[in-house]
């Protein structure tokens, strides 16, 4: 009888995409002497917050079963074992924890290798691209057309809001796929393709690096109210400085970059892999409006020329489709998928 492909293979792309990914950016340190940083987000720093988001999932698989089964169980916990036993199995939860890890190292080697890039690469491509830009848009500025069609008071924080909601997107879409999807293969396929994103996404910088239009020409967005976005491209303003002042003393990474969007990038993997794994109509449908207005805001808002976008979709399209071919989605043996698939009751 043949053996059967150990279900654990989809998840050998993402772990050397990890360590190849920060070997990279060691190696970038170890030349300029920069130390690696462990980047916080808004909320914290994301080796507590990714966990934490992934343990709060877990316990919504969890609990509602558990109440279910209680009455017929004898109680509580022999109930919660029950569960416990038939869903997350020590091998399955390894395998959580084996994308988590794989997802946070991804990650931090992409914002430690986005911090280097002002030392690496000193030269910037604003002025060529703002003319692109313009060229493009028939002698207009892409963001003054953006402000006069939609207004600068109440899109602008509609928009606001929209974009920043990438930063729960991107731990909540990578919880569902790890902990609610009923094949581990789902869970694989999904952070590998975020995981080429990050990868990509960095070699994208080093290829045209830019700062993007808010930072190149900021006069252009004088009319827009304080928002969120704002107060983030302030914030990320100033740790650019710091980063340029003291690389080696500061705690802040340097996270100003515009080729290619990144946002664009990962909402599009969203958005393909919802579509590939034909989830409900409303989620599809919700993920593509959520996808054209992030494209609206990152112009918007000057954080992408039109060319960053473009680029940044091309990025997040060939993610998902090395993704599938690295990890075998849609191909892989029905046992390979099932051995550590859980019970949907």
């Amino acid at each position: 009888m043949p053996a059967q492909p150990s279900p654990l293979r989809p998840y050998v792309p993402v772990v050397c995409l990890a360590v190849g990914s920060m070997l990279v950016a060691f190696a970038y340190a170890l030349y300029l002497g920069h130390p690696i940083k462990d980047p916080d987000g808004v909320a914290g720093p994301a080796w507590v917050r990714l966990p934490g988001i992934v343990l709060l999932f877990l316990l919504a698989d969890v609990l509602p079963r558990t109440a279910r089964r209680a009455g017929t169980a004898g109680g509580v916990r022999p109930a919660l074992r029950s569960v416990l036993a038939e869903r997350w199995p020590v091998r399955r939860l390894g395998v959580v924890a084996i994308g988590l890890a794989s997802f946070y190292a991804s990650y931090v080697a992409y914002r430690n290798m986005k911090s280097f890039l002002p030392f690496l690469r000193e030269d910037v491509e604003d002025e060529a691209l703002l003319e692109l830009d313009r060229a493009l848009a028939f002698g207009n500025d892409p963001a003054t057309l953006l402000h006069d069609l939609l207004g600068t008071g109440v899109s602008a924080h509609v928009l606001s809001a929209v974009y920043l909601l990438f930063l729960a997107f991107v731990p909540l879409s990578l919880a569902a796929a790890l902990v609610w999807s009923r094949s581990l293969m789902t869970g694989a396929f999904y952070v590998t393709a975020l995981s080429l994103d990050w990868l990509l996404g960095a070699a994208s910088y080093y290829l045209l690096p830019s700062l993007g239009p808010v930072f190149a020409a900021p006069e252009l967005f004088s009319r827009l109210p304080e928002t969120g976005v704002s107060r983030l491209q302030e914030s990320l303003y100033e740790s650019r400085l710091e980063v340029l002042a003291d690389p080696v003393g500061t705690s802040a990474v340097h996270g100003i970059a515009g080729f290619a969007s990144l946002h664009v990038a990962i909402v599009l993997t969203g958005c393909l892999v919802a579509r590939r794994l034909a989830l409900p109509r409303l989620v599809q449908v919700a993920m593509w409006v959520f996808f054209v207005l992030t494209v609206v805001s990152t112009v918007y808002f000057g954080w992408h020329y039109l060319v960053d976008d473009v680029a940044g979709a091309l990025l997040g399209w060939g993610a998902v489709v090395l993704a599938a071919r690295l990890t075998g989605h849609g191909r892989v043996e029905a046992a390979a998928e099932q051995e550590l698939e859980p019970s949907t009751s």
